[in-house]
């Protein structure tokens, strides 16, 4: 990436791809609520940041005002075509798309899949254990949604290399790099037609083919294009969104050592611990468009302008949460908003959840002793983890 015009000040000119954002937005964030809660920048054609709990839940809580057409901030629009119902949907379409992926990640649905994910962590395990290092992001986080995702795609589990760099091209390149997000979206577009076609010809016991029988109310089968969008929502969206979260659990935990330790003898406190994670270090930021002009606690939005809706600036607010800058693995009271709020709250959540308790259990049943070993690579853009975590084991 080329080099940026550094931010001077954040309140009206702030830069989520600056390094001090990418790094540690957590001071950033805090110097916001308390000077002003709702930024605004004239990078990527105008963007709001409202870094208040409450700002965050009113706009999500708004699609009147405030459209889910584009949910990522680039320097150019996304290209056509390029919708991933239901998280680019707005009512009254919105309802269809959301309700169709329900069944498949009901609480029940899931609790099923929970022996392939274990074994999927155990076998990545297997590959490090006996190492003196490792990299906690690419030889194990990475891999684990990859490989449960490509499980219930029905595609091979050996095509991830594929699927890591198109997340890359459209969530981190293609922000700022129309032609990475182009080929990604198109690769990711031509692999899964493909899978459409066969599974329209022989449907299977996969996500791709449940969604190709799915029907409008009129009776229509989903169109290649819904689906297609779908299907990429699922692998974008739940990819990256998991193993960010997984990474970052995992980097506490090597950097704590006594919530780790503590973790080792008190398992039953993974449920809560996990939840603190969640909020703590929530790695999702969606977007919205401004749809007309709008005031939310005395701050007017512009039609046409992007507002950047970060939920894990909303769980780090010190009104919603006591001590909120702090982790505590034992936190009762958590409402946090890690998986959004409103009518688009993560599909998903309930595989994400299981993904990120069986990641960290099982590498702490193995691997009860870890620490950092090096300088850690933080993503860039509207999905925050590491992409490198350097670990030393034992």
């Amino acid at each position: 990436m080329s080099a940026r015009p550094p931010v001077k000040d954040w309140a009206t000119d702030f830069d989520h791809l600056d390094p001090r954002w990418i790094n540690d937005p957590y001071l950033i964030w805090d110097e916001m609520r308390q000077k002003c809660p709702v930024a605004h920048t004239d990078r990527f054609m105008g963007v709001y940041f409202p870094s208040r709990y409450d700002d965050v839940r009113a706009i999500a809580y708004d699609p009147e005002h405030f459209s889910s057409r584009k949910v990522v901030v680039r320097e150019t629009p996304p290209p056509a075509n390029n919708g991933a119902p239901p998280i680019t949907s707005d009512p009254p379409r919105h309802r269809l798309a959301r309700m169709v992926l329900l069944p498949p990640f009901t609480p029940q649905a899931i609790d099923k899949l929970v022996p392939k994910a274990r074994t999927i962590c155990n076998e990545l395990i297997d590959a490090f254990i006996g190492k003196a290092t490792c990299d906690g992001a690419v030889d194990y986080a990475q891999h684990i949604p990859v490989r449960m995702i490509a499980h219930m795609l029905g595609v091979p589990a050996g095509d991830g290399d594929r699927f890591r760099a198109w997340i890359k091209a459209v969530l981190e390149d293609g922000i700022t790099d129309e032609t990475a997000l182009l080929r990604g979206v198109g690769e990711i577009r031509e692999y899964f037609t493909a899978h459409l076609m066969e599974r329209r010809k022989n449907p299977g016991d996969d996500l791709i083919s449940y969604l190709s029988q799915q029907r409008y109310p009129d009776g229509r089968f989903f169109t290649d294009n819904h689906v297609l969008g779908t299907v990429q929502l699922l692998l974008v969206a739940g990819i990256d969104t998991t193993w960010s979260g997984i990474g970052s659990c995992i980097w506490h935990l090597a950097t704590t050592p006594g919530d780790r330790r503590r973790l080792v003898v008190e398992p039953g406190l993974m449920p809560l611990a996990i939840e603190e994670f969640l909020r703590a270090f929530s790695p999702v930021t969606m977007a919205r468009e401004v749809v007309t002009d709008t005031s939310i606690n005395g701050c007017t939005f512009k039609a046409g302008q992007m507002v950047l809706l970060s939920f894990p600036a909303a769980n780090r607010d010190p009104e919603m949460f006591p001590d909120a800058d702090k982790v505590i693995i034992d936190r009762k009271e958590n409402r946090h908003a890690a998986f959004g709020l409103g009518i688009h709250r993560c599909v998903g959540s309930n595989l994400a959840r299981m993904e990120m308790t069986v990641a960290v259990e099982e590498l702490l049943k193995r691997i009860p002793e870890f620490s950092l070993a090096g300088d850690v690579k933080w993503s860039e853009g509207s999905v925050r983890g590491p992409r490198r975590l350097p670990l030393k084991l034992g």
